[in-house]
């Protein structure tokens, strides 16, 4: 059997770390020779930027990939358009049995369509996740992607049931279980071992903060990037008033900068405000066990990432949602996670803040979130009958 697996950014990288292992594990165990299983890794290069991609693969070992489209920036279109002329070339000369597709990102999308018009068999990891968001890019690429694969691998009850209101056969649908989890169980240890001020000395962008003192629930970590939090002048300032005016009068705020939000501080005269302000260090993007271990450590987490809510859930650290939805329901505070929406709105964060200085750390593991996806994801795909 020969395998096609695509990765196109950061979450990808989390997650393809474990399937990769399940492969190699699957390959070393099997003794009949025509059982083994020939795996290609794409990387599109959705990411371009090194601190964003090469550090990902050599701190996960992910080997390198076997091709790099080196598609990196551009609008949607650019981006989706070129991934596809590069994927059709590459079906066809590969004739791969299944194309493995991971996530919402535009490579998720491109390649799922182009598996499906070279009729090739596609599976998604990480199916069935819904905002019901439709302004949100990755909300299109979710519902494209899964109306076109053959075998959809969900990683919550919740996922699984939004495929079977939208019609997709029940057959079609395996409930796997979390792979982003496989990862973190498998780097815990490692990340734990990790000095604070070492994250810090490594990866800051002002020296001014390099002295400042961490100690494990005495910080809270800022992490943001959509454009509805950090494109509007009206919403980004009223956040920054927020965290330099209120959080970082309680705490550090650690906040490792995405180049958007970087990129919009400077457009709209906010950074000089945000480098001169004492208690909140801005570090560059993270690698994952730096990022991992910060989570590990914070009192809170303010995000508008989606995976940091699964770690925070897992993890027990409050995590404040800065949208007004997710397509991971399964980590709100209701449903027993540690994530509770607040949207831009400052009154709500204030509120969300405050509450949890005072919340316990407690940890919750959802159904299958045990450290086994992968080796479930893998034995559905060779288990998988039309």
């Amino acid at each position: 059997m020969k395998i096609i697996s695509v990765v196109g950014a950061r979450p990808n990288f989390i997650k393809i770390a474990p399937f990769i292992q399940a492969i190699k594990k699957h390959n070393v165990d099997t003794l009949i020779p025509d059982h083994k299983i020939t795996h290609l890794l794409i990387h599109t290069g959705q990411h371009y930027d090194d601190k964003m991609s090469q550090t990902f693969f050599d701190n996960l070992n992910i080997p390198q990939a076997d091709i790099n489209f080196g598609i990196g920036s551009g609008s949607h279109a650019e981006q989706v358009g070129q991934t596809m002329v590069q994927f059709e070339k590459l079906l066809r000369s590969e004739k791969p049995d299944w194309v493995v597709v991971l996530g919402d990102v535009n490579a998720t999308l491109a390649c799922s369509v182009t598996a499906k018009k070279e009729n090739i068999n596609c599976c998604h990891i990480e199916a069935g996740l819904r905002s019901g968001d439709m302004s949100m890019p990755e909300e299109i690429n979710r519902l494209v992607t899964d109306r076109l694969s053959d075998l959809l691998l969900t990683p919550d009850l919740i996922s699984s049931e939004n495929l079977l209101k939208e019609g997709i056969p029940k057959e079609k649908i395996s409930f796997v279980g979390n792979i982003m989890i496989d990862t973190l169980v498998q780097n815990r240890e490692k990340a734990s071992s990790i000095l604070l001020k070492d994250i810090v000395l490594r990866n800051i962008c002002n020296d001014r903060h390099s002295s400042i003192d961490l100690r494990d629930e005495h910080f809270a970590v800022l992490t943001l990037h959509r454009p509805s939090n950090v494109d509007n002048y009206d919403v980004f300032s009223s956040l920054v008033k927020f965290l330099t005016g209120e959080v970082i009068q309680k705490m550090p705020l650690i906040w490792p900068i995405h180049p958007r939000a970087r990129k919009q501080l400077e457009v709209f005269g906010l950074l000089e405000e945000i480098e001169d302000s004492d208690n909140l260090v801005l570090l560059h993007p993270l690698d994952y066990h730096d990022m991992l271990r910060l989570s590990i450590g914070a009192k809170v987490i303010l995000t508008d990432s989606g995976g940091l809510q699964e770690e925070c859930t897992v993890l027990g650290t409050p995590c404040i949602t800065l949208r007004w939805n997710t397509e991971r329901p399964v980590t709100l505070k209701e449903n027993g996670g540690a994530s509770v929406l607040v949207g831009n709105n400052i009154d709500l964060i204030r509120a969300a803040y405050y509450t949890a200085l005072q919340s316990p750390r407690i940890p919750y593991k959802p159904d299958l979130w045990d450290g086994q996806t992968a080796q479930r994801c893998l034995e559905a795909i060779l288990n998988y009958k039309k």
